[in-house]
C-alpha cells in the first residue's frame, strides 16, 4: 500500500513548458534558484492539507528566487535581489514565475542558497513556537519529538542561540549512532530515542536539566502521551505535525493536577493572522538572518537534486528514516 501511495503521488507530476504571464505594473518576474520538498507540499499532493490548489497546479511552497524584472509600481524589490514567498500555495518547483509583490519577501543575499530556500517555514516555525507559547529563558529546557526534522533541526538550534537547553526525542534506527552524532553537533544537549521517554532513566537526566516547560509534538500517539508526562507543571504542549497518524492522548491527571495546556500551531495561519503586521514578520526574519549569519543556525541537511530528476527526489522525501531535506535546483 505504502508503494503504491508512493508510486501515484510521484505519477501525478510532469516537467512541462509554460507560457509566462504578461508582467503587470505590480509584479515581479522572478528566476527560482532552489526549492525544497516539503511534507506539507507531499500532503497537498495527496489531497489531505487544508490548503489546495486548483488543478493542474505547480507544486512546492518554499524556495528562492532573484528578480528579473519588475513592474513599474513595485517599489520595494529591483533586479538582482533574493526573494522568497511571503505565502503558502506560490508554487515554487519552477525555473522561472510573475508573481504580484505582495506575495514575495526580500532576504539578504548574503546568507547561503540553501538556507535562503529552507528559510520560510521551517525556521519560521521553530522560532514562533520557542517564543509564542512559553516566556522561556535561559537555562529552561524544551522537548520535542521528531527533532531529526527540519523543524527539530531548527528548533535545536534557536534554542542554542536562546541559552534554552533541549531534549530531543527520534525513532529508534539502524543509524542512530550517527544521527545522535549529528544533533548533538548541531547543540542538542540531550538525544533519547522514544524508548527512553517511557523508562525510569529519565530521572537522571533531569538531574542535570530542569523539567521542561514547553513540549513540541509533530508525532501524535504513545510518543507524544509520554513526552507530555515529563512537562513542569503550567507547562505547554504546542503540536504542529501529526505523522504517526493516531490522536494526541492526554492523562485527565495532566490538565487537573498539573494544569497542562494543548496548543496547536500552524505557520501559514501565523502569516494570515499577521498579514497586516509586517513588523512581527520583519523582526522574526530578522532575528533568524542574524543568527544565519553568526553561524548559529545553518539550513537542514539537504540532498541538492536537479529539477529534470524530480521523482527521485519525490520518492526519497517520502521514504522512512529519511533526515535529509530533498532540494530541487532550479
Amino acid at each position: 500500500l505504502c508503494i503504491n501511495a508512493l508510486s501515484l503521488c510521484v505519477s501525478l507530476f510532469r516537467l512541462k513548458d509554460l507560457e509566462l504571464a504578461k508582467l503587470g505594473d505590480s509584479d515581479v518576474r522572478i528566476k527560482m534558484l532552489a526549492a525544497p520538498i516539503n511534507p506539507a507540499d507531499i500532503n497537498m499532493i495527496q489531497g489531505t492539507y487544508p490548503i489546495l490548489s486548483p488543478l493542474p497546479a505547480i507544486g512546492g511552497n518554499e524556495g528562492v528566487g532573484e528578480v528579473l524584472e519588475v513592474g513599474q509600481c513595485v517599489a520595494a524589490l529591483k533586479p538582482g535581489d533574493r526573494v522568497i514567498p511571503a505565502s503558502t500555495g506560490l508554487g515554487t518547483w519552477r525555473t522561472e514565475g510573475v508573481f504580484p509583490e505582495e506575495t514575495l519577501l526580500k532576504v539578504p543575499g548574503d546568507i547561503p542558497l540553501l538556507s535562503a530556500a529552507t528559510l520560510s517555514v521551517n525556521p519560521c516555525t521553530a522560532y514562533r513556537m520557542l517564543t509564542d507559547f512559553q516566556s522561556l529563558a535561559p537555562g529552561d529546557s524544551v522537548i520535542q519529538n521528531a527533532a531529526n526534522s527540519g523543524v527539530g533541526q531548527a528548533v535545536i538550534q534557536i534554542a542554542k542561540a536562546f541559552g534554552i537547553k533541549t531534549i530531543n526525542v527520534v525513532r529508534d534506527r539502524p543509524d542512530l549512532p550517527k544521527l545522535v552524532e549529528r544533533l548533538m553537533a548541531l547543540g542538542a544537549d540531550h538525544v533519547i530515542t522514544e524508548e527512553m521517554l517511557r523508562k525510569p532513566e529519565m530521572k537522571d537526566l533531569f538531574k542535570s536539566i530542569p523539567k521542561p516547560r514547553l513540549a513540541l509534538n509533530c508525532v501524535g500517539g504513545k510518543s507524544t502521551t509520554e513526552m507530555l508526562r515529563h512537562l513542569q507543571p503550567k507547562g505547554t504542549m504546542v503540536t504542529y505535525g501529526g505523522m504517526a497518524k493516531q490522536p494526541v492522548m492526554v492523562p485527565v491527571s495532566a490538565f487537573i493536577f498539573r494544569d497542562v495546556q494543548l496548543r496547536g500551531f500552524w505557520m501559514t495561519q501565523w502569516r494570515k493572522d499577521h498579514a497586516q503586521d509586517q513588523e512581527s514578520l520583519a523582526g522574526m526574519m530578522d532575528a533568524l538572518c542574524q543568527l544565519i549569519r553568526r553561524g548559529q543556525l545553518s539550513a537542514p541537511a539537504c540532498t541538492e537534486v536537479p529539477l529534470q530528476d524530480y521523482k527521485a527526489a519525490l520518492e526519497a522525501s517520502m521514504k522512512p528514516f529519511t533526515s535529509s531535506k530533498q532540494i530541487l535546483l532550479l
